[in-house]
């Protein structure tokens, strides 16, 4: 009888809110070898620590990216500026005196034409040396945008492998607040 009344004797079990019964287990200590002791439970402080070290690195690291690119649109800028500089301000047509110091065997027929001539060709040239600085900044915005959907596509790339629930949401959490 004794027997059976330990095989009657239960006990309740509460695992995460989650109550059930169950047959208690008697414990022989010389038949049962002692299990491990959980691990202990992390280091709030050293976790922080961690936290703030990688989002620091993260914004350092867009900080820098920010500079370069505002560095890039400044250099563009100057150059815009410029070229609106020049083309705001083209060369004044010859004055009479410069005109004088031409030489005279040019026909009198010419020499009415030239002065139009000359302000025309300056004017196809400074509409050839803009479009040529357009050419040149459309080139380097789309090699600005290029390197930036390059940038962009290899945040996805660099995603590690996860291995639990857990260090996907953490990694994902990573890229949100990067």
């Amino acid at each position: 009888m004794a027997n059976t009344s330990c095989e009657d004797e239960w006990e309740l079990c509460n695992d995460n809110g989650f109550v059930y019964k169950r047959r208690k287990r008697h414990h022989n200590s010389a038949t049962t070898p002692l299990a491990p002791p959980p691990p202990p439970p992390p280091d709030p402080d050293a976790e922080l620590r961690l936290r703030r070290a990688r989002k620091k690195k993260i914004l350092m690291k867009v900080r820098d990216q920010y500079h370069k690119e505002i560095q890039q649109w400044e250099a563009l800028l100057a150059t815009l500026q410029e070229m609106k500089d020049r083309t705001q301000n083209p060369q004044p047509p010859p004055t009479p005196q410069e005109l004088a110091l031409q030489p005279l065997h040019a026909p009198k027929e010419d020499a009415v034409f030239c002065p139009m001539i000359d302000e025309m060709l300056l004017q196809a040239e400074a509409q050839e040396a803009f479009l040529q600085d357009t050419t040149n900044l459309c080139k380097i915005a789309e090699t600005m945008c290029k390197a930036q959907e390059e940038r962009f596509k290899q945040s996805f790339i660099d995603l590690p492998v996860w291995e639990t629930p857990r260090s996907l949401m953490a990694s994902l959490s990573e890229v949100e607040d990067g």
